[in-house]
C-alpha cells in the first residue's frame, strides 16, 4: 500500500496541528513537510520535484499568498496535484485558483469532508497505480473537484 506523500502550505498552527492528525488518521495521507510562506512552500516543493503527490495550500499566508504558490507549481508532473483550503472559497476565487493550476479548492468551515474524500480518492488511484506497474509519470489520480 502506498503513502500519499503530501506538503501542506498553513499559518495557523493549530489549523496545521488539526490537518496533520485529520489527514493521517482519515485519509492514509504521510504529511511530509510543511511552510507558513510562499517562499518556504515554493523552495520546498521546487527543491523536491516528483517527491510529493499532494499540495495542500492556504490562500492567505504570513507571507505571500497560495495564489502565488500555484503560479509556481503549473509545470509539476501530472500526478501531483495542488488543492487550495481556504475560508474565502468564494466562485471568483474557485476561478482564480483553477486558473493557476488548482486541481480542487475546499472551503474550510464547511467542506472538509469533501477534502478527506479528494484524499481518499487520490490514495486509491495510487495504490492502484502501484499495483499496475507503478506508471506515474502519464499517470494522473482523478479529477478536481471544486467542492461546493
Amino acid at each position: 500500500m502506498s503513502t500519499l506523500v503530501t506538503y501542506l502550505v498553513e499559518d495557523n498552527t493549530i489549523i496545521l496541528d488539526h490537518l496533520i492528525d485529520t489527514l493521517t488518521e482519515l485519509a492514509d495521507v504521510n504529511v511530509t513537510a510543511h511552510a507558513a510562506t510562499q517562499d518556504e512552500a515554493t523552495q520546498w516543493l521546487d527543491s523536491h520535484n516528483g517527491a510529493w503527490h499532494l499540495a495542500i495550500v492556504d490562500l492567505f499566508l504570513k507571507q505571500g499568498s497560495g495564489l502565488g504558490i500555484l503560479a509556481e507549481c503549473r509545470h509539476r508532473k501530472p500526478y501531483q496535484k495542488m488543492v487550495v483550503l481556504t475560508n474565502y472559497a468564494t466562485p471568483q476565487i474557485r476561478l482564480r485558483a483553477a486558473a493557476l493550476g488548482a486541481d480542487a479548492v475546499f472551503d474550510k468551515s464547511t467542506e472538509l469532508d469533501g477534502l478527506m474524500d479528494y484524499c481518499v480518492q487520490q490514495v486509491n488511484c495510487l495504490n492502484h497505480q502501484d499495483a499496475h506497474g507503478g506508471q506515474r509519470d502519464g499517470a494522473t489520480c482523478g479529477g478536481g473537484a471544486s467542492g461546493h
